[in-house]
């Protein structure tokens, strides 16, 4: 149907900012969801997940109409940092089983049409690699050293950090060494915890060795890679110091392109042999870029059609329902990126950030910005959060592209916010005294019985971080049996965003409907508004498929969206042409 056609109906001026895309490509308009292992389902009882519970649950995940499941790290770590401090890159863990267990999971995936995406985390490893161990007893300047980045001290004895950069998660971005003789030795980097040692990019051992842990996992299935902190890889020539001697926080300057450690040129290059790499395996494998390059525009580097095949969009979960910040982080996402012929990609929670049922529980901004929760903060209204999640994920799934799910957002589940200090885990709360509670909130393990003992995530052995009371009650199990519940509404929108070829569809900007409470689109026929405001929206005409708050005959006022709801609605038009 054409604009002029849709303009007509509406009687509304449109504003039209991407095309419909029907350019091959499984991921362009993929839904994928993150499983983060150690909280997704727990087979063996030793209150960790593990491969087999995700083997066994994989059929749950097909019931949702996804295309892919991004697994977080399940490699051999000492789990310091919650597996992303590898050890082995081509090894499971024993927490999480072997790697007869990961073949039996890649079976399971392909016999249930799953593809599988691992995490791939090359800007550093454990301390515990084999390969940093030979660099800590091999001298200054060999070879083994130069797998990673060592540098001298400052000062006269050399007692001082090379620069003043500081780590992602506290404190001093080097560690200083004993050396095999017993004498204070030589610095390294970390940018994230000190059992973290950063790789020296620019020796191509380093490249030699990745590109053989890519072809380890391709061979054994999978169909790519999400490529953590990928902007940062390749440190800017001498290792300039950044923000001022008292400063140097890499964080401070995130995602800025100034800064030393973030974007650097030499990156692209690294990616485009990749990208080559995966080539030779079919066009069906793909590349997925966790970067943190702003702004909107400088993404479209990383996503060229030599390059990744998609980036994560960080600015569109940063921006909350403010329907102004959302709909300049949509046009300029879907303009710079179709610019290079590359789709867009839309999440609204990970492992890394507060989940979105709990971000949007609070009338003005969370406590801690970007951080968790705790009890002695201000407390979400979890109803409230759950409504707006609703929400807001029906919007996003509206949207053309791919979209990331998160673990239990189908289940509108909250963060973890009563969890004791002695048993966080997230390094960044060791880092800063607490002064930060890091990321444990949105790791608790997943609730799937609500009369089983933890909630059905595991048998035996209480779970690694503690569940809230209210996980219980919205296990999946009495989701599954409940038409109204947030999990049935996720159901019903994936199957219509599949129905309706949304990811592969257009966006027009609904001007009448874009306000400073609203915010409305055209996708193809269907229509998206979301209602921020405290009053009630008159609709325009057309059929509603489905309301966030439930069915179109549980709506009060079948022509008015309430506050804090999102509608689809299919545009009726006359067919001119007959």
């Amino acid at each position: 149907m054409s604009v002029d056609s849709v303009l007509s109906a509406l009687a509304s001026p449109l504003t039209l900012v991407h095309a419909a895309d029907h350019t091959p490509g499984w991921w362009r308009s993929a839904v994928i969801y993150q499983v983060y292992p150690r909280s997704f389902r727990d087979l063996n009882g030793d209150g960790v997940g593990d491969l087999a519970g995700i083997t066994a649950e994989l059929h749950q995940l097909a019931e949702l109409d996804i295309d892919a499941v991004w697994l977080s790290p399940f490699y051999r770590s000492p789990q310091r940092d919650a597996g992303y401090d590898v050890s082995d890159y081509c090894d499971v863990d024993p927490l999480f089983g072997t790697l007869a267990d990961f073949d039996a999971m890649m079976a399971e995936a392909t016999r249930l049409g799953l593809r599988l995406i691992v995490d791939l985390v090359p800007n550093h490893c454990s301390d515990q690699h084999t390969a940093f161990q030979a660099a800590l007893a091999a001298p200054a300047d060999s070879p083994e050293r130069d797998m990673f980045i060592f540098r001298d001290g400052l000062g006269d004895a050399g007692e001082l950090p090379p620069n003043n950069w500081q780590s992602h998660f506290g404190g001093p971005a080097w560690t200083r060494i004993t050396e095999p003789d017993g004498t204070p030795g030589q610095w390294y980097l970390h940018l994230f915890d000190t059992s973290q040692p950063d790789f020296n990019w620019d020796n191509d051992a380093v490249h030699a060795e990745f590109e053989r842990v890519l072809r380890f996992w391709l061979d054994r299935g999978v169909s790519g890679f999400r490529v953590d902190v990928a902007h940062a890889l390749v440190k800017a020539p001498g290792l300039p110091e950044w923000g001022g001697r008292a400063d140097g926080n890499s964080s401070h300057g995130f995602p800025g392109h100034e800064a030393p450690m973030f974007g650097q040129p030499a990156l692209h290059d690294i990616y485009r042999t990749w990208r080559r790499i995966l080539a030779e395996y079919g066009p069906d494998r793909i590349l997925c870029a966790e970067a943190n390059v702003d702004p909107l525009p400088r993404l479209a580097d990383w996503v060229r059609p030599d390059e990744m095949h998609q980036a994560f969009n960080f600015p569109y979960l940063h921006a909350g329902l403010d329907v102004h910040r959302m709909r300049r982080v949509i046009t300029d996402s879907l303009t710079a990126l179709d610019a290079v012929g590359a789709p867009s990609t839309w999440v609204l929670s990970n492992h890394d950030v507060v989940r979105h049922a709990t971000r949007f529980g609070y009338n003005g901004p969370a406590p801690r910005d970007g951080d968790g929760i705790g009890p002695a903060d201000a407390q979400p209204y979890e109803e409230l959060g759950r409504s707006r999640a609703a929400a807001a994920s029906m919007f996003m799934l509206g949207l053309p592209g791919g979209a990331y799910l998160y673990q239990g957002e189908e289940l509108g589940l909250p963060d973890g916010i009563d969890i004791p200090d002695h048993q966080r885990q997230d390094p960044t709360f060791g880092r800063t005294g607490g002064e930060r509670l890091g990321r444990d909130g949105c790791r608790v393990p997943l609730p799937w019985c609500s009369g089983e003992a933890h909630a059905g995530f595991g048998a035996g052995a209480d779970p690694w971080l503690p569940q809230p009371s209210s996980f219980a009650g919205l296990a999946r199990d009495a989701q599954a049996a409940s038409p109204s519940s947030h999990l049935n509404l996720y159901r019903r929108m994936l199957e219509l965003r599949r129905e309706l070829s949304l990811g592969q569809g257009s966006l027009a900007w609904l001007e009448d409907w874009c306000t400073d409470t609203s915010l409305a689109y055209l996708n193809g026929t269907t229509a998206v508004l979301l209602n921020v405001g405290p009053e009630p929206l008159e609709l325009p005409a057309g059929q509603v498929l489905l309301r966030s708050s439930g069915t179109a005959e549980q709506a009060e006022d079948a022509h008015r969206l309430s506050s804090g709801e999102t509608v689809w609605l299919e545009i009726y038009i006359e067919d001119t042409e007959s």
